[in-house]
C-alpha cells in the first residue's frame, strides 16, 4: 500500500480541525506543531484502517453492481438450442 499523503492545504485544514477539537471538546490548547504531529500519527497508525474500510465498502458496491449487470445480461439473452 502506498503511504497516505495529504496536500499542504489539506494538512493545514486538518491541523486546524484538530486544534479546534482540542480547544472545544477538551479545553486544551495545542499548537500547530503538536496538531501536525498528531495528524501524522493518525495518518500512519490509524489511517490504514479507514483506508481498508473504504476499499471493502467499494468492493462490496462493485460486487453488487456486477451482480446487477450479470442479471441484466441474462435478461436479454436470446433462447437458443445451445446450453451453457
Amino acid at each position: 500500500m502506498s503511504e497516505i499523503e495529504f496536500s499542504k492545504d489539506e494538512k493545514e485544514i486538518i491541523t486546524k480541525k484538530i486544534q479546534m477539537y482540542f480547544s472545544e471538546e477538551l479545553d486544551q490548547i495545542i499548537g500547530q506543531f503538536d496538531a501536525q504531529f498528531l495528524l501524522d500519527f493518525f495518518s500512519d497508525e490509524i489511517g490504514p484502517y479507514f483506508y481498508n474500510r473504504g476499499l471493502y465498502d467499494a468492493q462490496s458496491i462493485l460486487e453488487k453492481r456486477m451482480e446487477s449487470i450479470t442479471e441484466a445480461i441474462y435478461e436479454i439473452e436470446k433462447v437458443t438450442e445451445f446450453k451453457k
